[in-house]
């Protein structure tokens, strides 16, 4: 079988690519220009995969799915969009996506997709087939609350869609994320886009708490007001435990049997109380290895690792930088009552190489703090915090001698020794032996700066898409 793939984008470059694309690997397909001449066309026959873009003049992406859907629930839908945000993916899957592709994408990445997306399709059909099943899609909920969940690089862009696909389900989840990264964002984004969404959300950071008033927090004194407890607040709704790593032993058998059997008890009590509470914990720890010194329940650490998510570092996400720190200027500014301040280019890039130990709460902080502290718009180098300036400093001197005493000279001053120190030795061809390497440095760094994709590192660079694969093949780069 072949399938029939349309591909609809108000964008003339994004069809020929795909046309180009779709042709080379032998795939029928349609393009439109809106979604309105696609849902004319639906009329006479059916595709077996969409391709559209979220964003288009007259009826957009969101809406072309319900449309499609309520002629074929079983079409698959591969939303595209430039607009990376939680919101969009969120939408994207609560409509019924089968994939979320931020732009820029590789059209090799997505005609997997699309491969993916048809062989989903055929799947489907036969179970249609097989069933004669009702139509089982439910209402998606209009959730549109503002997130501080921001980020275009591909690792976001898998929390994101993390997110759209288990907000659904009541299953506990456990997040993975050192201090500072947003764990507690996440959580409440899978509240939010979830069933229980409008009911409470509790948070409890089990790392703020004595060790002996945990327990009482978490499952109340029967001596007191057990109504009180985390788990009595979240009736209903989601309890979020925060640094579960540190939950003391006694407080995990009880937790445990809350998870498997959807009750627990007071302390100092031995009548059950029935919960309807949504678990979602989170650790900053290696929990397993905890398992093995015999600090954390393994029983506890399965029952809750159903579903588990990483949310990456800043250091490993560094090109989200630029796109946080706006965010994060235009918030402090708002709350200030104050114009919003601007980053100098020198300064960004400066940013964009710390290692941010403290992740985007850092960040936040940091843009805070120059919001109050700076008096011009524009902020320069000498306006960043001494702790941060040290920072850079102290990662420099772990280079050698000679490396440091070479920082204070310009790249150019560098080349011109590189070039005396060659024609000294008398070799001959050296242009032909720095240009090759001069453009893997910039390709390699660039590649590295927008988390591997091609079509924006070609934009920086100022070539042409076609220009970087070809030297990236030509440089043997992977």
């Amino acid at each position: 079988m072949n399938p029939m793939i349309w591909v609809i984008d108000d964008d003339a470059s994004i069809r020929f690519v795909f046309d180009k694309a779709l042709d080379v690997n032998s795939i029928n397909h349609r393009l439109f220009e809106n979604a309105e001449a696609a849902l004319e066309a639906i009329k006479k026959e059916t595709p077996d995969v969409i391709v559209s873009d979220i964003k288009m003049p007259g009826i957009d992406g969101l809406e072309l799915i319900k449309a499609v859907h309520e002629v074929d629930e079983n079409i698959p839908f591969i939303i595209m969009t430039a607009h990376s945000d939680l919101s969009a993916a969120i939408d994207a899957f609560n409509e019924g996506s089968f994939e979320y592709l931020p732009k820029p994408f590789d059209i090799d990445q997505a005609v997997a997709v699309i491969r993916r997306a048809a062989v989903h399709r055929v799947n489907m059909l036969q179970l249609v087939s097989q069933r004669n099943r009702n139509t089982l899609m439910a209402s998606p909920v209009e959730q549109k609350e503002e997130t501080e969940i921001i980020g275009k690089s591909p690792a976001m862009q898998d929390v994101f869609k993390f997110i759209g696909r288990v907000s659904k389900t009541d299953l506990p989840v456990l997040i993975h994320g050192e201090i500072g990264t947003g764990r507690g964002q996440v959580a409440k984004a899978l509240h939010n886009h979830g069933e229980r969404t409008g009911k409470s959300f509790v948070s409890i950071n089990i790392s703020s708490i004595p060790q002996e008033m945990v327990k009482y927090e978490l499952f109340g004194d029967i001596t007191k007001d057990p109504s009180t407890c985390a788990i009595a607040k979240a009736e209903g709704g989601t309890l979020f435990i925060s640094e579960i790593n540190d939950l003391p032993m006694d407080c995990q058998s009880r937790l445990l049997k809350l998870l498997q059997t959807g009750e627990y008890t007071n302390i100092d009590s031995t009548t059950a109380i029935k919960a309807n509470v949504r678990v979602i914990a989170s650790t900053s720890q290696d929990l397993e290895a905890k398992i093995a010194k015999g600090t954390f329940n393994s029983d506890l650490f399965y029952r809750l690792n159903i579903i588990n998510i990483n949310i990456p570092p800043l250091r490993d996400r560094n090109n989200d930088i630029p796109l946080l720190t706006k965010h994060f200027l235009a918030q402090a500014a708002q709350e200030g009552h104050t114009e919003p301040k601007k980053l100098t280019s020198e300064v960004l890039v400066f940013l964009c190489r710390l290692p941010w130990p403290g992740n985007v709460r850092q960040l936040k902080n940091l843009c805070k703090y120059l919001t109050i502290m700076v008096t011009g718009r524009d902020i320069q180098l000498v306006d960043l915090p001494s702790e941060f300036l040290h920072a850079n400093n102290t990662q420099n001197k772990s280079n050698t001698s000679g490396a440091v005493a070479k920082e204070n000279q310009s790249w150019q001053d560098m080349l011109r020794s590189w070039v005396d120190a060659k024609l000294k030795a008398g070799e001959r061809d050296i242009l032909n032996e720095a240009v090759p390497e001069f453009e893997k440095v910039m390709l390699e760094a660039t590649l590295t700066f927008t988390g591997n994709h091609k079509q924006e590192s070609a934009k920086l660079l100022g070539w042409g898409r076609n220009t970087l694969t070809r030297k990236i093949k030509e440089l043997n780069l992977k």
